[in-house]
């Protein structure tokens, strides 16, 4: 399988990280139950417009994006979920809905959850549905440079 754009930066980074081959999934939960993966350790990416830009907002997989929130934190009312032709294009590399959580790889903004900011790995989507990237977030930050923000509540009981 020819490498991602993703996995060519991270080893042009000599970054450590595991690839984790699971069922195809089409939510985060559902990748971390087939994946064995804790889902308060995956990392799901949420394509967000503020100010009519392309953003990223990246969240632990049992939350879910607090709209207001957001606005508070980037001080505008212009924020909205993208819709999936909004953003489809602008991850030629990847399965529809399956784009990492590397803002920095595709000129856009992210924002990371403050609860993720505190894990020591992190695991997320690796340009599609059956196939995760796992590293420690003390990289993905390095990488990346998130705003890490107090973005996320809860959906779903935390065991």
């Amino acid at each position: 399988m020819p490498l991602t754009r993703l996995e060519k930066f991270l080893d042009l980074e000599h970054i450590n990280y595991k690839r984790i081959v699971h069922s195809r999934a089409y939510t985060a939960q559902k990748t971390a139950a087939y994946a064995h993966i804790s889902g308060k350790e995956i990392a799901k990416t949420v394509m967000v417009k503020v100010n009519g830009r392309l953003c990223m907002v990246v969240l632990p997989a049992s939350y879910q994006v607090d709209l207001n929130e957001l606005k508070r934190a980037t001080g505008t009312d212009q924020v909205r979920l993208a819709t999936e032709s909004e953003f489809k294009n602008a991850f030629v590399d990847c399965e529809v809905g399956a784009q990492p959580p590397f803002g920095n790889l595709y000129n856009m903004d992210v924002f990371v959850a403050e609860k993720l900011s505190k894990d020591t790995t992190i695991a997320f989507n690796a340009c599609n549905h059956a196939e995760l990237i796992q590293m420690t977030y003390k990289d993905y930050q390095r990488l990346v440079h998130p705003t890490v923000l107090k973005l996320s509540r809860t959906t779903i009981a935390e065991a």
